[in-house]
């Protein structure tokens, strides 16, 4: 049978990147694997952070948004069947940050799912330096994509001080108690650079598996209380989109806004990737992209944020 593993995370956690070091891993192994990416934006900036992983080792998929819960739902199963004939390993399934967990696990007791694949493992990114102030809907979101997880994996706790890991740790469980799940996390985080990640470590990951949970249910929709806006073909220097990308942060009629993505040409015209949020501003350099910038947030006023890129 195929393993087959969600790696879910809230918006803005940096699943994306820790996918990108999980699914090299097994490629150096010698597996064969297939990357499942969701998005109901206009363009699948994640898939294009993973072309990188692209070749005879790895398959890039995506399920295309912009459709209801059930249709969501249909296109997941159609695409998981499809991949079953292809020969993976594994499979590696990197949902939207809005995202019901428990489609993953409806979906994989259908027939014939349910004969071609076997879940792996949960495993859920969780920023080390995460924001105090959250909503009840984003509480919401990190307790329920932390709930199964067989391992909780915290970003950036190589930059976070022991202050902030010990706060982090306690608002995710305090997140657990509000949804009325009994779980709480001690072991199961992993604290640790990713860049200093061996064997060892990949390994544990990969025998993290899940844990069912049940926790009190919350419909979030897609595109209401959380959003993506996409900012297409600008004509704006590398400098010009940090300065509004900062401006946009600054500005507290823009809404909650958790990160701002996307690419942008550097003055020898190469393409970065732009990774913002409010503590950091990040600029790598990728092998292709395209012009565009997201803001992804809560409560956003599209209008406001509109005239920042006008």
């Amino acid at each position: 049978m195929v393993k087959i593993d969600l790696i879910t995370g809230f918006l803005g956690s940096g699943k994306t990147t820790f996918i990108k070091k999980y699914a090299k891993h097994l490629i150096d192994k010698g597996d064969n694997i297939g990357i499942l990416e969701n998005d109901y934006g206009a363009v699948n900036v994640d898939m294009m952070l993973l072309k990188d992983l692209e070749g005879e080792k790895c398959e890039l998929e995506m399920i295309a948004g912009g459709c209801d819960a059930d249709c969501h739902r249909r296109r997941f199963r159609t695409k998981l069947i499809a991949m079953g004939m292809c020969g993976y390993d594994r499979v590696i399934v990197e949902p939207s940050g809005i995202y019901d967990v428990d489609e993953f696990f409806d979906v994989l007791r259908d027939d014939p799912i349910d004969r071609w694949y076997e879940i792996g493992n949960v495993i859920t990114v969780v920023d080390a330096k995460l924001e105090s102030d959250l909503s009840d809907e984003a509480d919401y979101l990190l307790a329920s994509e932390a709930a199964n997880a067989g391992c909780i994996v915290l970003s950036r706790s190589q930059e976070a001080t022991e202050e902030e890991i010990k706060n982090t740790i306690e608002h995710l469980n305090h997140a657990m108690e509000k949804v009325q799940c009994n779980r709480r996390f001690r072991d199961e985080i992993f604290v640790k650079d990713w860049e200093t990640f061996e064997s060892a470590d990949y390994e544990k990951l990969l025998a993290c598996g899940y844990v069912p949970e049940n926790y009190r249910k919350m419909h979030i929709e897609e595109g209401e209380t959380f959003k993506s806006l996409y900012f297409m073909n600008l004509d704006k220097t590398k400098n010009e989109i940090i300065e509004t990308a900062e401006k946009i942060f600054a500005d507290k009629e823009c809404g909650k806004v958790f990160r701002i993505k996307g690419f942008l040409m550097d003055d020898d015209d190469k393409w970065m990737e732009l990774n913002a949020t409010h503590q950091e501003m990040r600029l790598e350099p990728i092998t292709e992209g395209q012009k565009v910038v997201i803001v992804i947030g809560e409560n956003l006023n599209e209008q406001r944020i509109g005239t920042f890129f006008a």
